[in-house]
């Protein structure tokens, strides 16, 4: 079968073009080629009394490929035209003395109108889709007194019946050949596609559980007994992109009550990579949903990476390069800084440019962390901390209580934890405090690596590049045309604190996108919004004359930065220059209270 050729079947619309299909056959050594003549339905009807003749492409051109393609599923190679083909046949009408014009199906108008603007000749082309739209386009053309046409074998035959002269636009040798080349390289991957089929079917048919065959792009090769659920055949269509060259990719699947155990492994057929997938109904009891565990695939971090605000708006700015170095290694990572500063963004930066981004991303936040579901990931045999090869991130880290931070850290230091598995933990924590207990006692047990995200205020000199870069995406996501910003909107952007760094400063951008109407964000848009978020943020002031009766001296201190930031109308860098203390010192007073409750 490997050494036998290629068997093509080929529809000719016309007598001459199976004789010029036979002789450019006879250069190709590796092709057995049946002709029949047939236009159009004539040539489908060929076609259908020929699909069990071992037939592994199908040759045709213009409307006659159309239709054929529509009932097999053989692979359809379609004679182009190329504007050479039509040139030739031009120059044959030129020495026609009356008025003519170009008539055919789309296959022959559409080199036309490219030639003729090229060559800026002045000739009328008129495109037709049906044998009924031909006797009607060409009536006009009588009526308007055109006596001739340059068209395709269907318009030619319509011609004649009404007594009109037509030039036939026939195929060159070139089009003939590139046509066999391109139903050689078909022909032969059909041939394997089909010949795998067959021995995947031999190989499965008494194997337990079911199996899929996915190619690159996701088009179903082989199924058996039949294609999954729509939901599981999306799953397994995102995992591709995660099933390693080398070894096999397992996961657990809930799909409406059933727990599917899924194998993937990438096979070969011919020269294509596809995955096969094995999946079966999981004797593991299926669990309720554990609160507090997310477990994320390489393709799933990867969109939500991309769709973040680092990405969209290039925030990551000098990190990039520390956490391409610190991704490469297996060593566990503490992240830290602010709310808002994208702490789990950056863990997954870490994860899909680690060695392991092929296996699962779970996501632990020690802040809504149940009993029960602390339990399962502490003591049952199925919890992401017994796994080999993946990625844990415990986000929140300084909300786990003393007793779960002794937990946790005897077994990922019994177990071998931070071996097996790349550890990386994020703690709420502001530059000017120290670290939290925990992220202290994780750091030196492990020997974790330490990386402070900077505050968006640290960065006050970026936000106008940082703001248009993620305008811009904004433009492209919601059709808006806005250029830029009024620089004195610019300018209130700098001065704000943002206490709640990048997260906050993007909603504050999509909502100026959104509520502008202009081709500029106007400075009035940006302080009214911002004196909203001041709103949000700033705590209530306590009544006059028993503010500070009884109260410790960082109470008053706090008590006395309110008032002057009310005083200057909520303007806390003018307020923190008249107090002679830094902008940093006053955001952590105004906020200290806040975190306490």
């Amino acid at each position: 079968m490997k050494g036998s050729p290629v068997h093509i079947l080929g529809i000719a619309p016309y007598e001459s073009m199976k004789t010029a299909m036979e002789r450019a056959a006879e250069d190709y050594p590796g092709l057995s080629l049946d002709v029949f003549t047939g236009d159009l339905q004539k040539g489908v009807e060929i076609v259908q009394r020929n699909l069990d003749n071992g037939y592994d492409c199908i040759i045709s051109r213009g409307g006659t490929a159309q239709l054929i393609r529509g009932i097999t599923d053989l692979p359809v190679v379609e004679i182009q035209l190329s504007v050479y083909d039509i040139l030739r046949t031009i120059k044959l009408a030129e020495n026609y003395s009356k008025l003519y014009a170009i008539v055919g199906f789309p296959n022959i108008t559409g080199p036309a109108y490219t030639l003729c603007d090229l060559l800026r000749y002045d000739i009328d082309i008129l495109t037709v889709h049906s044998t009924e739209e031909t006797y009607t386009t060409l009536g006009r053309l009588q009526e308007g007194g055109y006596r001739m046409v340059v068209c395709d074998m269907v318009t030619q035959t319509v011609a004649r019946q009404l007594g009109m002269d037509a030039f036939l636009i026939t195929s060159g040798v070139e089009s003939l050949q590139a046509a066999f080349d391109q139903a050689l390289v078909l022909g032969r991957y059909f041939r394997r596609l089909r010949q795998e089929n067959f021995f995947l079917r031999c190989v499965t048919r008494d194997s337990n559980g079911s199996i899929l065959v996915l190619d690159r792009r996701g088009e179903v090769c082989y199924a058996t007994p039949g294609e999954p659920e729509a939901t599981l055949l999306a799953l397994l269509r995102a995992k591709l992109p995660e099933v390693p060259e080398n070894a096999p990719l397992r996961f657990y699947h809930n799909d409406q009550g059933d727990l599917y155990s899924v194998t993937g492994q990438t096979v070969t057929i011919g020269q294509e990579r596809c995955v096969l997938f094995h999946y079966s109904l999981s004797k593991i009891p299926l669990r309720a949903g554990k609160t507090g565990v997310r477990a994320f695939g390489a393709s799933e971090c990867e969109h939500l990476l991309a769709s973040s605000f680092y990405a969209v708006s290039g925030a990551m700015g000098e990190l990039e390069g520390t956490l391409a170095a610190l991704a490469a290694t297996r060593q566990p990572v503490m992240i830290s800084g602010e709310p808002g500063t994208g702490k789990e963004q950056i863990a997954r930066y870490l994860y899909l440019h680690g060695p392991w981004k092929n296996n699962p991303f779970v996501v632990v936040d020690c802040e809504v962390v149940g009993e029960k579901t602390w339990d399962f990931l502490l003591n049952h045999y199925n919890s992401p901390l017994n796994d080999s090869g993946g990625t844990v991130y415990f986000q929140h880290l300084e909300r786990l209580s003393e007793p779960r931070c002794r937990e946790l850290l005897s077994l990922i230091l019994d177990t071998g934890l931070s071996r097996r598995q790349r550890l990386v933990f994020s703690c709420v924590h502001r530059r000017d405090e120290e670290l939290p207990g925990a992220a202290r006692t994780f750091g030196l047990r492990l020997g974790c690596a330490k990386l402070a995200l900077p505050a968006l205020r640290e960065r006050a000199d970026e936000i106008a590049s940082l703001a248009s870069l993620y305008l811009a995406s904004l433009n492209l996501e919601t059709g808006k045309q806005i250029s830029g910003f009024e620089p004195s909107a610019l300018e209130k952007l700098r001065q704000f604190d943002w206490p709640h760094n990048y997260t906050q400063f993007r909603q504050v951008l999509q909502s100026l996108s959104a509520t502008t109407h202009s081709s500029y964000i106007s400075s009035r848009g940006v302080a009214a919004l911002l004196s909203q978020e001041r709103d949000l943020t700033r705590e209530p002031l306590p009544r006059p004359g028993d503010a500070r009766e009884g109260a410790t001296l960082e109470e008053i201190i706090r008590q006395a930065i309110r008032e002057r930031v009310a005083a200057c109308g909520g303007n806390q860098t003018t307020a923190a220059k008249q107090l002679g203390i830094s902008r940093t010192t006053l955001w952590r007073y105004l906020n200290s209270e806040r975190e306490k409750g």
